[in-house]
């Protein structure tokens, strides 16, 4: 769902080695979904291991015109340039697991008992790592797979969880998420071919009207991915798993940070790639990155890592990774200029400041209103 990709690229991102993506009749034979709701339950019997193991990365494409977009957000003529502040902003602090989540999230047990909380997703240290060179690993349990169904055909890209109030954000590219048709959308966090749902499925909410509950500026949407380049950031609300947790309270959350610095010492970087059965984890330094081209302006972040193809879309970038707790402070996405980049061993993320921040809040309110 990153690159630009060339015809031949296109053609090689549809096929899958089980033969082409699922048509629409295919992929809308699983389990009928009725309007409105899309339950745990509900996407584990659509998203079948086999499905997730054939799902492609989405090449990337003008926005839907037809998809509506939120209305509280001006559209402005330009996009102005974020400005790199002396000093950052504060960061978004995690919110703790309550040691008990109330009885009205989680589903009853047939003795009408409560559940449990659930024990906080384990985590295994990283393997070592070179700077810029990028290695596949079993993944973290804060990041993981979106999937989704568009124009007929199964598809993914990375994502990861992302602090709020509700414990119920995920974060990954505008990009990635862009449609009026973009349905069936679930979260798997650590996915891996081998364990393909190692921490449950969290399904991205739906309206009374049926829409996914996707945040997405709406100059991104009207603009279009190069012109609104610097705005390619989605925030999702996903439901509870089967169990009744909230996906954080399972698998922790990221703090989102706005307003630092473009040149970070260290970032860790996540994403699944199409060809791989396992994540990416990659180190480095990233650099800011003006574009010289008029019809995608703006800096963006950049960074050196080596093998990022098509399905890292999404993919965070972390400062600050505490790896007792598997999280860190995200301050960029894989997207952004040519939606991540054009080699996959050089991603690019659009500027985390004002703008993104108030979009984090809009979906924490949106979420908030929509419990």
């Amino acid at each position: 769902m990153r690159r630009t990709l060339t015809m031949a690229a296109v053609v090689a991102a549809l096929l899958v080695p089980a033969g082409p993506l699922p048509v629409a009749e295919a992929v809308g034979g699983a389990v009928p979904v009725a309007v409105g709701r899309w339950s745990a339950r509900e996407a584990q019997a659509f998203w079948t291991a086999e499905r997730m193991a054939s799902a492609a990365p989405l090449p990337p494409g003008p926005p839907d015109s037809a998809d509506p977009a939120p209305p509280e957000l001006p559209e402005p003529q330009e996009l102005p340039e974020p400005q790199e502040p002396a000093e950052p902003v504060e960061p978004v602090e995690p919110v703790e697991p309550a040691e008990e989540i109330p009885v009205a999230t989680r589903p009853p047990t047939p003795t009408g008992l409560p559940l449990p909380a659930p024990a906080r997703a384990a985590v295994a240290p990283l393997p070592a790592l070179t700077p810029g060179i990028g290695q596949n690993f079993d993944g973290i349990p804060v990041a993981g797979r979106m999937f989704l169904v568009k124009d007929g055909g199964a598809y993914f890209c990375t994502a990861s969880v992302v602090s709020s109030p509700g414990r119920n954000l995920v974060l990954s590219a505008g990009h990635c998420l862009l449609g009026s048709d973009t349905q069936q959308v679930a979260f798997v966090p650590q996915y891996t071919r081998a364990k393909p749902q190692p921490y449950g499925m969290f399904p991205v909410l739906r309206d009374a009207g049926g829409h996914s509950k996707i945040w997405i500026d709406p100059r991104y949407r009207s603009q279009g991915v190069d012109r609104a380049a610097t705005l390619d950031v989605a925030f999702a609300q996903v439901g509870p798993n089967s169990r009744g947790f909230p996906v954080e309270a399972v698998v922790g959350g990221n703090r989102l940070v706005t307003g630092a610095a473009y040149a970070q010492a260290r970032v860790t970087l996540i994403g699944h790639p199409a060809s791989a059965a396992r994540p990416r984890v990659c180190v480095n330094r990233t650099t800011k990155f003006t574009s010289a081209d008029a019809r995608i302006p703006g800096s963006f972040l950049r960074i050196n890592c080596t093998g990022y193809p098509g399905g890292t879309s999404g993919g965070p970038f972390l400062t600050r990774y505490d790896a007792r707790t598997g999280t860190g402070d995200v301050v960029g996405v894989i997207g952004g200029w040519k939606t991540g980049g054009d080699k996959a061993d050089t991603s690019y993320s659009s500027y985390f400041g004002a703008d993104i921040r108030k979009l984090y809040e809009k979906a924490v309110a949106g979420a908030k209103a929509g419990r």
